[in-house]
């Protein structure tokens, strides 16, 4: 309530907090990060009883998914209330809530709580457009030029998901995917009942809701991003353990399933940039769940910054 940010772990990435209710902390989010003003920001709850403070009309499945799927990687997309301002919502008419997945995010939120704090507003500790920091090594490296004195950064290790969490449209008669994480359609469809709808990149028509990653350009390394190429000597090079390394190029990771693929990608692409590498290759999973995730994030990174 000081005005002062706070890095914290969640199971996703790690966030970079301010007091939701605090427009001078939140817009410290927005100058930390060099992130424009319309991006909405993503309010952290310690549990479901907290939801009616941020949204309201909320349906009945949208319950149903807090109940059956949080704390966790998912964030609903609602109509906002009142407390909900336009530094949070970037004046859409709508806010994005989740509760996190890991203990240091929710005991910061419940002592938050605790002296009165509604919620904390966070997106990832990082600049804007860069890739996202998965340990406390990482939000410190890319900003801690840019935190005051004040500000912490809590160490809660590694993040065991890796990609940031499926943001999910709760404001229409069923749940539509907007960014995809680890919560899949099927996971949606078998606790609400309802069919949600495949995912789809969003287009640049003023009719969709503004969420948090989902511009073309993101998630994005300094070095060049391939995908599904035949590596050459000298690049980088990320794929399935199945897959060989040709000789002369440097492979970066060997994850043996897509839940290791999609919690090893951002740190790997922070080393390939460490290493002083100018062009990475990833051979992207097939398939449904968090590859979906992975190649959303990687077709958005080869984008560039």
């Amino acid at each position: 309530m000081s005005g002062d940010l706070v890095a914290f772990p969640t199971e996703t990435v790690y966030g970079l907090g301010a007091d939701a209710c605090n427009s001078k902390a939140v817009a410290k989010i927005y100058e930390v990060k060099g992130r424009p003003a319309d991006h909405p920001l993503i309010v952290h709850i310690a549990s479901l009883d907290g939801l009616g403070d941020w949204a309201r009309e909320i349906p009945e499945y949208a319950i149903e998914l807090a109940r059956g799927l949080w704390p966790g990687p998912m964030t609903l997309v609602l109509k906002r209330s009142e407390l909900a301002g336009d530094f949070i919502t970037g004046g859409q008419d709508t806010v994005g809530v989740r509760v996190p997945d890991h203990a240091v995010a929710l005991s910061l939120l419940t002592a938050f709580e605790k002296v009165g704090g509604k919620g904390v507003a966070a997106p990832s500790a990082n600049r804007f457009g860069h890739v996202s920091p998965t340990n406390a090594a990482a939000v410190v490296e890319e900003l801690g030029q840019y935190l005051s004195e004040n500000d912490i950064v809590l160490d809660g290790g590694a993040c065991q998901v890796g990609v940031e969490s499926t943001i999910i449209d709760c404001t229409g008669a069923t749940p539509r995917i907007l960014r995809p994480g680890a919560i899949s359609e099927l996971m949606i469809n078998e606790c609400t009942g309802l069919l949600c709808a495949e995912f789809r990149p969003q287009t640049t028509t003023g009719e969709d809701i503004r969420v948090s990653g989902s511009l073309e350009n993101h998630y994005a390394p300094a070095a060049k991003v391939f995908l599904d190429h035949t590596p050459l000597p000298g690049q980088g090079f990320i794929a399935d353990a199945k897959l060989q390394t040709p000789e002369g190029v440097i492979r970066l990771a060997s994850p043996a399933n897509d839940e290791e693929f999609a919690r090893l990608l951002y740190s790997v692409l922070r080393a390939a940039d460490a290493q002083g590498l100018t062009e990475v290759v990833v051979a992207q999973p097939n398939g449904t769940g968090i590859a979906v995730a992975i190649r959303d994030r990687l077709a958005r990174a080869a984008n560039g910054r």
